[in-house]
């Protein structure tokens, strides 16, 4: 494959979020609806929009998912956000394209403010030439609006030499709808059922199949 350019997702692709995420999920749900749930029976909430999920999940209203947002963010911007980790060997392949000249941006729907402190506090910003996520007024939530802003600020015109890494359909169907090829990892948090129905053009277990389907070696 020839790319040159390489978006990868934030949260179940390059950092495992899941103590962070359900935490302030489950914040706000016991404080708004008084909804108490395992943890680990909220991990569909990491990938897709936040307020998408209470709608989808939990029979939100928008306006009551706007408050609910509001209600997570409470919790996650002291304390969820550092519950997170780094995949193992992810700082490595990093590396590895850096050296090998590939140019690197984040694409998440994620509040950029919010992605761009979890980036720094990894150290990984010397890896990324932009971090582009969505807007905290509740716009550029869409994976292809953020994509296309990536695009933009890396001056992009030939997509042919892009991909966008990603674990969750959201990803790859944002992929397709900017004309992109797509990568879904099942190492985080969408299926590969999920991911093929999507219609990734590629999908890997592990961060070692990263670096085959990228050719890429140490």
């Amino acid at each position: 494959m020839d790319y040159k350019y390489i978006l990868f997702d934030l949260d179940g692709t390059l950092t495992d979020p899941k103590i962070g995420i359900t935490k302030s999920v489950a914040y706000s749900l016991k404080k708004l609806k008084n909804i108490e749930v395992e943890l680990d029976l909220l991990t569909k909430f990491i990938g897709p929009p936040l307020k998408d999920s209470y709608i989808d999940f939990y029979g939100f209203s928008e306006s009551e998912a706007e408050i609910a947002i509001q209600t997570y963010r409470e919790y996650f911007k002291d304390t969820g956000i550092y519950e997170n980790e780094v995949y193992s060997g992810m700082e490595d392949l990093l590396e590895v394209l850096k050296d090998k000249q590939y140019i690197l941006g984040v694409a998440t729907s994620k509040p950029t403010v919010f992605a761009e402190i979890i980036i720094k506090h990894f150290d990984l910003e010397r890896y990324f030439s932009c971090v582009i996520g969505s807007n905290l007024d509740g716009t550029r939530t869409d994976k292809a609006e953020v994509i296309a802003e990536a695009l933009t600020q890396l001056s992009i015109d030939d997509k042919e030499h892009v991909v966008m890494i990603g674990d969750r359909k959201h990803d790859i169907l944002g992929a397709k709808k900017m004309k992109i090829d797509s990568i879904g990892v099942t190492y985080g948090y969408g299926s590969y059922e999920e991911l093929e129905d999507a219609g990734a053009d590629y999908i890997i277990e592990n961060i070692d199949g990263l670096k085959k389907i990228l050719e890429i070696e140490k």
